[in-house]
């Protein structure tokens, strides 16, 4: 591990002030605003207006007005199509100061964040692509008397709140799909890392996204998130974040049938075979445990590696972790940058200390770091860990990975299959028998196969079990924003079976 220090890269950093956007308008808020410290210098680097329900509810009757009586919902798609790929422009215009945002405020290296930015713009692009190939289907099948028309409409008003692990890059996931179908949208940035959200805004104004279409409203999860996730004017709820934020998510949207879409925590398995090529995997399982920090819902954080090879295994990834690079997430050489908050810092060193006094070991790392600037957590690799304990099972979120061993391809299976989580998973092995066995094994949403972590904007994303409901990204995601509607149209003289009718009414 190479630490990076600079702790006076933000002594003349200028607190940044945002408004919230609401119906076209920017709105400083009430009450005092929230200051956002960075988690890597310790100061304050963002000011974000601390939303209240009143806020929300004014957001949400300007969607609900913005899809009922406004244009959007009524231009064509490639009048849509033409708006997003402008915005998709604007933010590859704006992506040096975007990245910068993210980084100070998540704590996020900078080369990262500029590649999130990059992926941003392929999304939206791609949602640009999707808003024109949308339509629905005809049935002229059902006899001479009868057409069948099934269209896609828009499911109206959608709830979007995103986390503070990829400010930009989730909120990406979701608005553009939402815009491409017609919808309208209040979105809820995390109150920690709300600044390139607030920018999209901006950017969004500018493409000509008419006024009302896109709200954001920061705040807190209580004053802001309850009501947009409850509220009946608001048709449906797309969601990233913790399971247990998840599971209260659906609770709230209960009271009106919401549809939800939520994507939520993972606990991920690496399963490797003897016969794999384990220096690309080496690479792999250091990339898929800190990349981010580890805070990362598709962080590799659990190895299920064959007894055979485990302990060069293990060897090999403690080797590859001292080279890389924490601190500063400034600099471009960083690899892993500071923790969000102290108190999250605290929650991983707990996993940690938990785990040794369970038994495990200790491979690599399992300290927290004093750098003299925010705070950090060092790439950490626990070993002897057993499967029943709380590191192997709950999502730890942060740079820890846990190495567990098997004997049997079953036993391999069934130890990653034995949690809550399924968002995704990978196999390493030369045998592309073994790794579709356990790709079709798998009880996850995403199986990579000799990789970890690759994406595209074509690919589905989401989980089984407590790890969500429904996808993003893909050719279906416009679809996850609209409803089906039956035109069952009568051609011709229709004859009637309840009662015969002897004479024509007038």
């Amino acid at each position: 591990m190479t630490v990076l220090v600079n702790p006076t890269a933000l002594s003349d950093h200028k607190a940044r002030d945002f408004k919230m956007l609401i119906d076209g308008r920017w709105e400083a808020g009430a009450s005092d605003p929230i200051e956002r410290v960075a988690p890597s210098h310790g100061v304050v680097v963002s000011r974000f207006p601390a939303g209240s329900r009143t806020d929300a509810e004014h957001a949400i009757a300007a969607a609900r007005r913005a899809f009922d009586e406004g244009p959007w919902p009524r231009m064509t798609a490639s009048e849509r199509s033409a708006i997003l790929l402008k915005a998709a422009d604007l933010i590859a215009a704006r992506a040096e100061e975007l990245a910068f945002l993210d980084a100070i405020e998540a704590g996020k290296p900078i080369t990262q964040v500029r590649g999130e930015i990059a992926g941003s713009v392929d999304i939206w692009r791609y949602a640009a692509a999707l808003a024109r190939d949308l339509h629905g289907e005809s049935y002229n099948t059902l006899g001479d008397g009868t057409l069948g028309v099934v269209l896609r409409e828009a499911i109206g008003v959608v709830s979007i709140i995103t986390p503070w692990n990829f400010p930009f890059l989730i909120v990406g996931q979701k608005l553009p799909f939402a815009l491409a179908a017609g919808c309208t949208t209040v979105v809820k940035p995390s109150e920690l890392t709300s600044g390139s959200t607030l920018v999209l805004g901006e950017i969004l104004q500018q493409a000509g996204v008419p006024d009302g279409v896109v709200n954001i409203v920061t705040g807190t999860g209580p004053a802001v998130g309850a009501i947009m996730t409850s509220h009946p004017d608001v048709d449906m709820v797309s969601f990233t974040g913790s399971t247990g934020v998840g599971k209260l998510t659906m609770t709230n949207a209960a009271q009106t049938l919401k549809k939800v879409s939520l994507e939520l925590g993972g606990k991920n398995p690496q399963i490797v075979f003897p016969d794999a090529d384990l220096d690309a995997f080496v690479d792999a399982a250091v990339f898929g445990a800190y990349f981010n920090a580890g805070e990362c819902c598709n962080a590799g954080s659990r190895l299920i590696l064959h007894k055979s090879i485990a302990s060069d295994v293990v060897r090999g990834v403690a080797e590859l972790a001292k080279d890389v690079k924490v601190g500063d997430p400034l600099d471009p050489s960083t690899q892993v940058g500071a923790i969000i908050t102290p108190q999250h810092l605290e929650k991983i060193s707990g996993y940690v200390t938990g785990a040794r006094s369970s038994g495990a070991r200790v491979a690599h790392g399992g300290e927290t770091l004093d750098l003299g600037m925010g705070q950090f957590m060092s790439p950490t690799i626990l070993e002897a860990v057993m499967p029943d304990m709380a590191v192997a099972r709950e999502e730890v979120f942060g740079p820890v990975l846990s190495v567990l061993t098997f004997e049997t391809t079953a036993e391999a299976i069934r130890i990653a299959n034995s949690i809550d989580y399924g968002l995704s998973a990978g196999v390493w092995s030369r045998d592309f028998d073994t790794c579709l066995t356990i790709g079709r094994s798998m009880r996850a949403g995403t199986v990579w196969m000799n990789t970890f972590m690759d994406g595209a904007s074509e690919l589905p994303f989401g989980g089984y079990k407590q790890s969500g409901l429904g996808r993003e990204l893909g050719r279906h995601a416009v679809e996850d924003y609209t409803e089906t509607k039956t035109l069952n149209m009568h051609i011709g003289k229709r004859t009637g079976w309840w009662m015969p009718q002897t004479e024509k009414l007038v």
